[in-house]
């Protein structure tokens, strides 16, 4: 299969000419493709950890898009973001993006296939305009609290993968932690161009990438940190579009060519590149470690392996007990969000969206609360908390994938209330914004406006419905709701009928290309 892009072969010159001859520039990457399953009942399939905000106000895709603002690593920084993410997120994803300010190019995976095609499609992107470009590859679901830091290590790393390196960032473990990978360094290697540069500091100096290593029992982790020879491994890397290429192709052939059909096969589809759908389904699914970072150490022919040291604060937020470990704390280690009430309380997590947690003499527990679901769980088991998750998905539970207020492109919906035979829907569609031309088999729907206006199509009638004016829909009617206002439409729906599953929609037009 012929590839979309033609690769140089820049990371097999001399290590003084590839520095000197090639004009250079950084590429930030972005994989916005988890799933965050530990983080229930904040994180749910349809509305994953990257896009919430477990921190702050903003979500971690958000402050992700931040990350590198202001780095001086030596060469310039483009001013387009690549951010790879799921085909079902889309919206979401891009109005989240569109609020970061920068050119975005947002790739869509059709299905999920782990973070090595992903990749692969962000270098083959980004070698379509400039194929030595240095990628900085950054997972959406993960916090970063010292900037100057983390810019400190990804310039030592830019050094590195300019050169031809495949570089990723390590992070000198403070305890025996079970649910990260581990990376085991080899010996200090100068920085490029600096041949006498071995520094002895740890927070500075780079070292060989001898091999990577899976989550580890708590013995093994504990006897890790004591050889001080495994940091965790961040899951951040750093090299060269047409390095990876190279390596990838070498490696794992089937990932390259899927990757490459589905990259010369897609199409721009708004503010979308939609790959294609059979060719990248085809492609095996890998992780960056497994595909390439594991063989490095053994084929130095493609390309070499480099952990830089990251101490910037960092963590994956990959559970509950990760954000506590992040948090501002009070007297008693505990931490607070929302409504939330503590008395004789230690070292206890409590996260409220709405109703009020009151903890009395709590110890070492983790609380979250959201409109359609509660956690409580022991902080030395909030690994086990995706257990949860695969027994509610088993069951058809819908709390695995949807939080009740589910966004869309044109607004959101929350579920109000639900019972046999009918549903009730609090609906608010943004200025401007239409839902899809459609029709149900199964359900009839009456529409009460409480605030703005709705511009109602109902077979072959327009018409309006203003404040406290109200629409019935019957079923088998085709239909739309709009907002031609300048103020968000409110709205609030009753659905009748033998079915009321969100999978009834007929869809006759859609603005928003959905099927």
């Amino acid at each position: 299969m012929t590839a979309p892009v033609t690769v140089a072969s820049a990371n097999t010159l001399p290590r003084e000419a590839t520095l000197a001859h090639v004009k250079l520039k950084i590429h930030p990457v972005i994989l916005a493709g988890g799933s965050g399953t530990r983080l229930w009942p904040m994180s749910r399939e349809q509305h994953p950890k990257q896009l919430i905000g477990l921190l702050g106000d903003e979500s971690l895709l958000q402050s992700t898009t931040r990350r590198l603002d202001g780095l001086d690593a030596g060469y310039p920084l483009t001013g387009q973001l690549v951010v790879v993410a799921n085909e079902e997120q889309r919206f979401t994803t891009a109005e989240q993006l569109r609020t970061s300010g920068k050119p975005t190019r947002l790739i869509l995976e059709p299905v999920g296939r782990d973070t090595a095609p992903a990749l692969t499609v962000a270098a083959l992107s980004i070698a379509a305009q400039d194929e030595d470009g240095i990628m900085v590859v950054m997972p959406a679901d993960h916090a970063v609290t010292d900037i100057e830091g983390f810019h400190a290590a990804v310039a030592a790393g830019v050094q590195h993968a300019a050169a031809g390196e495949i570089v990723t960032m390590g992070i000198v473990p403070t305890r025996a932690e079970t649910g990260y990978g581990y990376i085991r360094i080899g010996d200090a290697i100068a920085t490029p161009g600096n041949p006498d540069e071995v520094r002895q500091d740890v927070s500075v100096t780079a070292h060989k990438l001898d091999r990577f290593v899976e989550k580890p029992h708590l013995e093994l982790a504990q006897r890790y940190v004591q050889s001080h020879e495994y940091w965790w491994n961040s899951g951040i890397f750093i090299m060269r579009a047409s390095t990876w290429i190279k390596a990838i192709r070498h490696f794992q052939p089937a990932i390259y060519e899927a990757c490459a059909a589905a990259y010369e096969g897609g199409k721009a589809d708004g503010d979308f590149f939609r790959l294609q759908r059979d060719a990248f389904g085809a492609s095996p699914s890998n992780s960056i470690d497994y595909a390439v970072m594991e063989q490095l150490g053994h084929d130095q022919n493609v390309a070499s392996g480099v952990v830089v040291p990251l101490q910037a604060g960092w963590s994956d937020v990959g559970s509950w007990d990760a954000i506590w470990d992040i948090s501002e704390k009070d007297a008693e280690d505990n931490v607070g969000r929302g409504r939330v009430m503590f008395e004789g309380a230690a070292s206890t997590f409590a996260h409220s969206e709405g109703r009020l947690i009151a903890c009395v003499g709590t110890q070492d527990l983790v609380v979250v609360e959201t409109a359609d679901a509660i956690l409580v769980a022991d902080k030395s088991r909030v690994q086990d908390v995706k257990k949860i998750v695969g027994r509610i998905r088993s069951e058809g539970g819908m709390e695995a994938a949807n939080h009740r207020k589910v966004h869309r492109p044109w607004g959101n919906y929350d579920s109000v209330d639900t019972g046999e035979r009918f549903q009730v829907k609090r609906i608010v569609v943004k200025p401007g914004a239409r839902l899809s031309l459609q029709m149900h088999h199964h359900r009839a729907e009456h529409w009460i406006v409480v605030r703005g206006t709705a511009l109602v199509t109902r077979g072959e009638e327009r018409f309006i419905v203003s404040e406290n004016e109200s629409a019935y829909i019957p079923l088998g009617v085709t239909h739309r709701l709009e907002n031609p206002g300048k103020m968000p439409l409110e709205m609030i729906e009753v659905q009748s009928g033998s079915y009321l599953g969100e999978d009834d929609i007929v869809r006759f037009d859609d603005t928003y290309g959905r099927e």
